[in-house]
């Protein structure tokens, strides 16, 4: 049965703008050295970096739909609580032990959380405040985590220059702790899950699964999206993993540069990212229609290419600082990208019982993706950072006739 009604219980929409600040805080603070940590204190190689990436994926795609079925079939609330909780593990678990076996080992437990909230928070979302406001919650929540994000990253930094270990360690106790506020505060009313005398938990998942597919069946249009979603997946982990490195060992810094400890620049330079990353959002809020899909289409085709210019000239460009402002160009189009195709997604699903599954597979095909492009890329990578990022760039461009098809049947 749902959970109802709790003495400390939060408003949805005001929760869900909360977890999205909470968590967003905690990755950045993590995220903001972690490359650093494995750079510069594993000593990890492009190609074990990339296959770091890789074993997470891995992670990933063996577990997106299994835990996407629990959420349908069960209880979405309790998926994305074991998930945070496990999220934290694994990042203590990386910062303790600053060797490549553990970092391996971090993935896959931090991996295995992250696919308890996959899905599950957005179908949550939808149920708990309706399918009217989930476009706005899904707008709002970019921007507290961008927020959430830039609040991070001084904090990421400061920790830091003490040890680069810290943030990692401390940002893995708060998402921990995140799980026990989330268990003491989250509701779940407008979820109808499957009759105990139905729930069995193979003959569910194989149903949860044939109703996906039928539905995909009945959408064919869900097949170019999720072919979209491949694409992502394949470019994404070139750039995710060898960006610090390509940063790090491919330009020649300024003297006050190389006076500097590297987590204060990089600091810097994520905290740039953020503030033109939260302007951005709020801009593309104010002008892209999330009601019309044809507007959403055309929004992430112009996103999708403004991705592979920046990221092409993120790999060839010789100047610092034109790699430097290519990375922000990235990473503000990658992060306007998330909202609106999780909305543009969602508009294609008919049937709220399979919502969360879907999302799963959403974030599966993703997953394939990172796995079947990541041992390639990292080996590119090792002979030369910058044709692997250029190759990143090239694979993604095959989303720009898959948008163009997808916005002519809306239209």
């Amino acid at each position: 049965m749902p959970v109802r009604r709790r003495a400390l219980a939060v408003d949805p929409f005001t929760l869900y703008v909360i977890l999205e600040l909470c968590s967003s805080l905690f990755f950045s603070l993590i995220f903001t050295v972690n490359m650093l940590y494995q750079v510069t204190v594993v000593q990890l190689t492009p190609l074990q970096l990339v296959l770091v990436g890789t074993i997470l994926e891995t992670t990933v795609f063996l577990f997106e739909i299994p835990t996407g079925v629990l959420a349908d079939v069960k209880s979405r609330r309790l998926s994305i609580i074991i998930g945070y909780a496990l999220i934290g593990l694994g990042f203590i678990l990386e910062g303790s032990l600053p060797v490549f076996a553990a970092v391996v080992l971090a993935q896959v437990v931090w991996g295995f959380g992250y696919t308890f909230t996959s899905g599950a928070t957005q179908a949550w979302i939808i149920d708990e405040a309706g399918e009217e406001r989930a476009g706005e919650a899904f707008i709002r929540g970019s921007q507290a985590g961008q927020a959430g994000g830039l609040i991070a990253i001084p904090i990421s930094i400061a920790l830091g220059s003490v040890t680069v270990r810290l943030p990692i360690l401390l940002g893995g106790g708060l998402m921990v702790l995140l799980a026990a506020f989330l268990a003491l505060t989250m509701t779940e009313e407008g979820f109808t899950p499957t009759p105990p005398e139905d729930r069995t938990t193979w003959g569910m998942m194989l149903k949860t699964v044939r109703d996906a597919r039928g539905m995909v069946r009945r959408q064919p249009l869900l097949l170019a999206l999720l072919g979209i979603g491949l694409f992502y997946g394949l470019y994404s982990e070139g750039f995710d993993r060898l960006w610090t490195p390509h940063l790090l060992e491919n330009f020649v810094l300024s003297s006050w540069l190389q006076a500097m400890e590297p987590v204060v620049w990089f600091g810097v330079v994520e905290g740039v990212l953020a503030v033109v990353s939260l302007v951005a959002t709020e801009v593309v809020r104010r002008r892209v229609d999330t009601s019309r899909s044809a507007s959403l289409g055309q929004a992430l085709m112009w996103n999708a290419g403004g991705i592979v210019l920046a990221l092409a000239g993120f790999g060839l460009t010789r100047s610092f600082w034109a790699a430097v402002v290519l990375y922000w160009a990235v990473g503000v189009l990658r992060g306007i990208h998330e909202p609106l195709s999780s909305t543009w997604f969602n508009q294609r699903i008919d049937d709220p019982q399979v919502r969360a599954t879907m999302f799963s597979v959403r974030g599966q095909v993703d997953a394939v993706g990172q796995i079947t492009s990541g041992p390639v890329v990292g080996m590119i990578g090792n002979a030369s950072i910058r044709a692997a990022l250029v190759a990143s760039a090239a694979i993604l461009s095959p989303v720009l006739p898959l948008y163009w098809s997808t916005i002519r049947r809306d239209e």
